[in-house]
């Protein structure tokens, strides 16, 4: 875990920081330039409160407050810009949280807190779908889609950081039973079981697979694909390309966003990092 490898906290914060934000900031402002270009609106109507209500709102991660930049993909299916930003607000809070949860699981054992957090966050997400229910209302739904019901995607990455060597002895029956739950998940608890189901077979393709090569030497494309691949997609698909032949822009859409990943990570990722930097050394090897 990142932060039990930090000096302190303000070292643990500053790495999630640098990881983090210089990227998401690229792209947000990239889009902001791009998006005059491809505007249906006047560049003097584009320049507008709406404009400069989603810069702010997405630079500090309030994407619900305005998603969408003026004209720009009026005509898709859906208009905001880079929906998977949503995310990042969820991640960051997380990040927030590492030091006092750290300080909770030595303060009253790890098990007892993994298992109590766990729960506390599945009954907030049981108890937002029936309210959801019984009121008829999203509203409920998109709490349940924020803290705490993320949490036991969290608690699940950490079952999987400390108990990393139980969950090898056992990996290959871990991953049968995982995807049998996948497969009948409309029989069981789907709430309670799939962040513990989906983080096994997270844990098993990473780090229990047979070694498949240093991709890594290339550098870390990871946060880079997932950050520029929905405005690709939007930018595409406002032009309506995916209808002559989609297998054929399944193929060309990939190669644009690696090479706009491997560009975000030489030329904005990289250069916020110390040389010591796992990220750095990686591509050492």
């Amino acid at each position: 875990m990142s932060y039990e490898n930090s000096s302190n906290a303000k070292n643990y914060f500053l790495k999630r920081a640098k990881r983090i934000y210089p990227a998401y900031f690229f792209v947000i402002i990239i889009s902001v330039i791009l998006g005059g270009g491809i505007s249906t609106y006047s560049l003097g109507d584009y320049f507008s409160i709406s404009l400069l209500e989603y810069i702010f709102a997405n630079l500090l991660f309030l994407n619900f407050i305005q998603p969408n930049l003026p004209g720009v993909f009026e005509g898709n299916q859906i208009e905001a810009i880079n929906g998977a930003l949503w995310t990042l607000k969820v991640e960051v809070m997380f990040y927030l949280s590492v030091p006092l949860i750290v300080w909770a699981f030595n303060k009253f054992g790890r098990l007892p807190m993994i298992i109590g957090l766990y729960v506390c966050s599945v009954f907030y997400s049981v108890s937002m779908h029936m309210l959801a229910a019984k009121t008829g209302s999203e509203f409920y739904l998109q709490l349940q889609r924020q803290l705490p019901g993320q949490f036991v995607y969290f608690i699940s990455g950490a079952i999987g950081y400390y108990y990393f060597a139980w969950i090898s002895k056992y990996a290959a029956k871990l991953l049968l039973l995982s995807i049998v739950v996948f497969i009948y998940q409309q029989w069981l608890p789907w709430l309670t079981i799939e962040p513990i189901a989906l983080g096994m077979i997270v844990i098993y393709v990473a780090r229990v697979m047979p070694y498949l090569g240093n991709f890594g030497k290339y550098g870390d494309f990871s946060y880079g694909i997932y950050i520029i691949h929905f405005p690709v997609l939007q930018l595409l698909a406002s032009y309506t390309v995916f209808n002559a032949n989609p297998w054929e822009m399944l193929f060309v859409t990939t190669l644009i966003i690696l090479l706009g990943a491997f560009l975000l990570w030489h030329l904005v990722e990289k250069n916020f990092f110390q040389k010591s930097s796992h990220y750095i050394e990686v591509e050492r090897i």
